[in-house]
């Protein structure tokens, strides 16, 4: 597992063992040994996926405190342009954006701590992505902000975006809790 630091504090690259050959390919995306050895404490409480077409943006989604949780998240088949913002008021990359291309052929993940807004869009006919979770989802402490408010540069200029996403509040309107 190589672990590889980003522009905004606190979030990783996570380049998990992958072992390939004729058959394909077997990858290991999480070991806590591993990750605790580089100083991760992040343990999975709940994983669940995702599975959406071409243009199709989800995000950017987070949970409030006391339920704010640690993502690691993935793309077991096809590619996405994934997006974080750093939403922890006294951290140095405060309202920071950084985005990557993740991938089923690469196998590359993001660590995502608490305190950060994510979303993505699909950039593949279909792609499949896998959150696993710190904490375990909770409707009382689902929240967002609105995909097209905090100058990402998303590589398309009209995804699809669900309702609740449309109205999810501006960043510059956001009661921050972290």
């Amino acid at each position: 597992m190589e672990i590889k630091k980003v522009p905004v504090k606190d979030c990783l690259i996570i380049l998990p063992k992958m072992i390939m050959d004729e058959r394909g390919r077997f990858v290991k995306p999480y070991h806590i040994d591993e990750l605790n050895k580089a100083g991760i404490g992040f343990e999975i409480k709940e994983e669940y996926y995702s599975i959406s077409k071409k243009n199709v943006l989800r995000g950017m989604h987070f949970q409030v405190p006391p339920r704010a949780t640690i993502k690691l998240i993935t793309c077991l088949n096809g590619t996405v342009f994934d997006a974080v913002i750093d939403l922890r008021k006294d951290s140095t990359t405060y309202r920071k954006c950084f985005t990557v291309e993740l991938s089923s052929e690469s196998g590359n993940m993001i660590l995502i701590p608490k305190g950060f807004a994510h979303g993505f869009l699909t950039l593949s006919e279909e792609a499949t992505v896998l959150y696993m979770c710190s904490e375990m989802y909770s409707p009382d402490h689902d929240s967002g902000i609105r995909w097209d408010s905090a100058n990402i540069r998303w590589p398309v200029s009209d995804p699809v975006v669900s309702e609740k996403d449309k109205s999810l509040t501006e960043l510059k309107y956001f009661e921050n809790p972290f």
